[in-house]
């Protein structure tokens, strides 16, 4: 069985399609982790979910933040945005089957026997892995529960608190938690976030940093798969941390990592969603070794 990684996928089909089919990817035998951003901006979020949908046993997914907005966009909490495109999934026959199926899925993976961890945007660095799990599996927990799923979805949007509490308790405490895992990309050592920066790793305010990049963090020594930051373009320089968000909805590329091996294989977008060229290959990086 080969295990594959990929980027945000944004309703960006073909070029998923074209990159599945170079490595020949065989649902039912292989395996396909998703890194959240599945739909919106793209042109083909509905055949996308759908393509998901029907390999769904073949998948391993966590939510990001544009699927949350579309659960929210389907309870009518949010209203679509101007550059949205999830329209044509809230007005199909099959949406309700469709998101029933969004609404199940993760907000942090880990594989204990490969040692890696996969989220959206990140784990802060005031988290264990163990309290990184504990945390997700709450957010999890209330996305499945009929009573309390659209309180949460009515809480879920805001900036605020900024950091972290162990006493945060009800909807704050699960607002913290999904911009933790759905929204971060530059933190204080102490976890506070900025959210208003989206640029590239140095563009940070004083005092902040990459979340991946602090000495403090205590994640170490798991690999981790991330998403949501177009703006790195794959590129992160920290040990054991994949960028897989190389902006294809933007015109940039879809990127497919091989779990086991690390290579990784881009296929060039051409901004319109669709596959322009023949997926490339990137040879592997050493395996990073457990630090002291």
């Amino acid at each position: 069985m080969a295990v594959y990684a990929v980027g945000d996928l944004q309703g960006c089909l073909e070029p998923l399609q074209c990159l599945l089919e170079h490595v020949h990817f065989e649902p039912g035998k292989d395996q396909l982790w998703l890194v959240g951003d599945l739909v919106n901006r793209g042109p083909q979020s509905l055949e996308t979910l759908r393509f998901l949908y029907n390999m769904r046993e073949s998948l391993v997914c966590v939510l990001g933040n544009h699927d949350l907005h579309l659960l929210a966009s389907a309870r009518k909490i949010e209203r679509l945005k101007r550059n949205d495109t999830l329209r044509e999934i809230l007005e199909a026959p099959d949406a309700g089957q469709l998101l029933v199926w969004l609404r199940q899925q993760k907000l942090m993976h880990y594989d204990a026997e490969r040692n890696i961890a996969m989220v959206h945007a990140g784990i802060p660095p005031q988290w264990t892995l163990k309290k990184a799990l504990k945390l997700a599996g709450e957010v999890e927990t209330v996305l499945h529960d009929d009573l309390l799923y659209e309180p949460f979805l009515e809480g879920m949007y805001g900036n605020e608190p900024a950091k972290w509490d162990n006493d945060l308790h009800g909807v704050t405490r699960l607002r913290v938690i999904t911009n933790y895992f759905t929204r971060m990309r530059f933190c204080t050592p102490e976890g506070k976030l900025d959210l208003k920066g989206k640029e590239g790793a140095d563009t940070a305010m004083p005092g902040y940093a990459p979340w991946f990049s602090h000495k403090e963090r205590k994640t170490r020594e798991q690999k981790i798969i991330f998403g949501h930051w177009a703006a790195l373009e794959g590129r992160c320089d920290e040990p054991g941390v994949f960028a897989l968000d190389t902006g294809c909805v933007w015109g940039g590329a879809m990127t497919l990592l091989n779990v086991d091996t690390l290579e990784r294989y881009h296929c060039d977008c051409d901004g319109k969603g669709l596959a322009n060229a023949t997926p490339v290959k990137e040879p592997s990086s050493p395996i990073p070794a457990a630090r002291p």
